[in-house]
């Protein structure tokens, strides 16, 4: 395969996932993707199917269920209806059936203390996280280069490294390291999560690799200093204790962390960042 005919490949695979992740809500069509990516419904279905290994109406129901689980254990003023609805399901019953299938527990049941049954199986580690102080932004909107990487391991150091050849590639001296997470580990088995390595780019900058936006949006920030594997508990503690009673929603937008120390970066066991989590307000 042509090294442009791969690029071209991994970039609509990209640009579509990350569509898919953003417009959750909406119902997303194979004729709206393909036509995102300038292709036939049928190139784009072989594609999408050949590069992921999976299909792309299964994805996106995947998507839309570790989302609902995700809404479902922090949106505690919001009816599961409404989050059905909000994760692009019309149909109560169907959106039920589905999810019992996905996760064994019902909507219901999964919202008052399932899920933290659920994820005893997914992470070990168990950690305190008292008196956490936090600040509520708007944070501005950041143009990125990436590359995407399946699986929470420590493999995502490859990610990392390709991109700081890309860096010295385009002499861009000084960078922001932005992770994406789009997954909820503490509900999504580590190696379904899709874990995103990116730096910030100039605006307008052409790259040989997929880029994209982080739109502007409201967020409560946590720093952070910890070892390999202080993060998933970390997030375990925000997703399941702290934003349930914290007066504050969490979107459908994936939260990220900015690195000060990036331990996949620079080496060694331990990180120091900030952590930003989309957030509707509870009026």
């Amino acid at each position: 395969m042509k090294k442009s005919t791969k690029q071209q490949r991994a970039n609509i695979v990209n640009k579509s996932m990350f569509y898919i992740y953003k417009y959750i809500n909406t119902n997303i069509t194979l004729e709206e993707l393909a036509k995102l990516n300038s292709v036939s419904k049928f190139h784009f279905h072989r594609i999408f199917k050949e590069e992921t290994n999976q299909n792309i109406f299964d994805f996106i129901t995947s998507i839309r269920l570790q989302k609902a689980a995700n809404l479902l254990i922090t949106n505690t003023h919001s009816t599961i209806s409404e989050i059905a609805n909000t994760c692009g399901y019309s149909s109560h019953s169907s959106f039920i059936k589905a999810f019992k299938s996905r996760f064994s527990y019902t909507p219901k049941n999964w919202k008052n203390q399932g899920h933290k049954e659920y994820s005893k199986f997914l992470i070990s580690e168990e950690k305190e996280f008292k008196n956490l102080n936090y600040k509520i932004e708007l944070v501005s909107k950041r143009e990125c280069a990436y590359i995407r990487h399946k699986g929470y391991n420590r493999n995502i150091r490859n990610s990392w490294q390709k991109l700081k050849a890309l860096a010295y590639k385009y002499d861009i001296k000084e960078f922001t390291q932005i992770a994406l997470l789009h997954d909820n580990p503490t509900i999504t088995p580590l190696n379904e999560c899709n874990y995103v390595a990116a730096i910030e780019i100039p605006t307008k900058l052409k790259l040989d690799i997929s880029t994209f936006e982080i739109p502007q949006t409201l967020c409560a920030v946590f720093d952070l200093k910890g070892n390999y594997g202080d993060v998933l508990a970390f997030l375990r503690y925000v997703y399941h204790f702290w934003l349930p009673d914290s007066g504050y929603e969490a979107t459908t937008l994936p939260s990220f962390v900015i690195y000060r120390k990036n331990l996949f970066f620079d080496g060694g066991d331990n990180f120091e960042l900030t952590f930003y989590l989309p957030i509707n307000v509870i009026y």
